[in-house]
């Protein structure tokens, strides 16, 4: 399998520029994840890959060649690249069989009869549609149909595997146990994948690092825990796990944590960072690692009132009005709360990112 190089890659459509000078490497046999909203790029950058789109600058390479280079005017073509891509459409024929379906790429090939029937049962088979071989597109389900594309993917063993949103269109249950089954599939044959979402838990789940893309550009880049757990940008904060964005200021600085930091008339907080006294800062932390109690109970938080409580199940989501500034706040699903109660809102030190005001991501 090949290692991916992208440099200095950057896309315009006219006047508008949708990939701004990205940069990044995939290892051999590792799976990275362009994560990030609707309209960010992530999309783009892997049709340039593919050799769908042309860039308007930079360099790709796959392994020791160089398949698109603008400054030395080398683009080559996408049928030569050696390429599988897995779409979020399921992109599959509808009157020809599944093995059928597999079996195309190797008949473009001219691959022997013998060969052929041998490695398109070995694909179906590392897909779970061996027994499945028969059948027509309308007889699978969506979740074997996709199987049945990346099987088809899978049987001239491509250098790289390209997936643009492959499990959109499939319900909530399935989707999560499709996410582990190409997880093992990429594993098993070592793949080096480009993962396209905007769902956080496919990228958590799936991928070896994460780059979150916003506008255009990366504004984050790590293993998942990393990203997850160490947010250093107001939108990656936001964007991953919907953290709670609270303006503050600085009130002491030490040469070690905890310092403290003032939210207005809310009172202050101890929180694990530090910056010099009096500057704006913003504090990000997600609605569950936040805790409520009720007022009667005492001090132990800052002041706030419910206004609103959303039963989801294995939790209550909880929007606090906390001196004029909402926060959303996930706690367990036996409480009770109800809108207009006095709560305190409980903070963990530990739990607190601490960013630049300025970053507005």
């Amino acid at each position: 399998m090949a290692q991916v190089v992208v440099e200095n890659l950057r896309k315009s459509f006219g006047a508008v520029t949708v990939v701004d000078d990205v940069s990044f490497t995939v290892p051999s046999g590792q799976v990275l994840t362009l994560l990030g909203p609707s309209g960010c790029g992530k999309t783009t950058i892997l049709r340039c890959i593919a050799g769908l789109e042309w860039a308007s600058a930079g360099r790709i390479m796959l392994g020791e060649q160089a398949v698109f280079d603008r400054a030395a005017d080398i683009a080559v073509p996408a049928e030569k690249r050696e390429i599988g891509m897995v779409f979020q459409s399921y992109a599959i024929w509808p009157h020809l069989t599944v093995f059928d379906n597999v079996a195309f790429p190797l008949r473009l090939r001219g691959v022997p009869k013998a060969k052929l029937r041998t490695d398109v049962m070995d694909a179906l088979r590392s897909v779970g549609l061996e027994a499945h071989h028969g059948r027509y597109p309308n007889q699978l389900s969506g979740g074997q149909q996709q199987r049945a594309v990346l099987a088809r993917c899978l049987v001239y063993r491509p250098r790289v595997l390209l997936l643009d949103e492959p499990l959109a269109n499939l319900d909530a249950a399935l989707r999560e146990e499709m996410r582990f089954e190409l997880r093992e599939v990429q594993q098993k044959f070592g793949l080096t994948s480009i993962y396209v979402t905007h769902d956080q838990a496919e990228a958590m789940a799936l991928s070896d690092t994460i780059l979150v893309l916003s506008g255009g550009r990366i504004v984050s880049e790590g293993a998942p825990r990393e990203v997850f757990s160490k947010p250093r940008h107001r939108f990656v904060a936001a964007f991953l796990g919907g953290s709670n964005l609270i303006p503050a200021v600085i009130v002491t600085s030490r040469p070690g944590p905890p310092g403290v930091v003032a939210l207005g008339d809310d009172g202050t907080l101890r929180v694990e960072g530090d910056g010099p006294a009096g500057a704006a800062v913003t504090l990000a932390v997600r609605p569950a690692d936040l805790s409520l109690r009720p007022a009667a109970a005492g001090a132990g938080g800052v002041p706030g009132t419910v206004r609103r409580a959303t039963f989801l199940g294995d939790a209550i989501d909880c929007v606090v009005d906390m001196g004029g500034r909402e926060v959303r706040v996930r706690t367990d699903p036996d409480g009770e709360w109800r809108p207009g109660q006095p709560v305190q809102v409980g903070f963990h030190a530990t739990r607190i990112h601490l960013l630049p005001a300025e970053r507005e991501g």
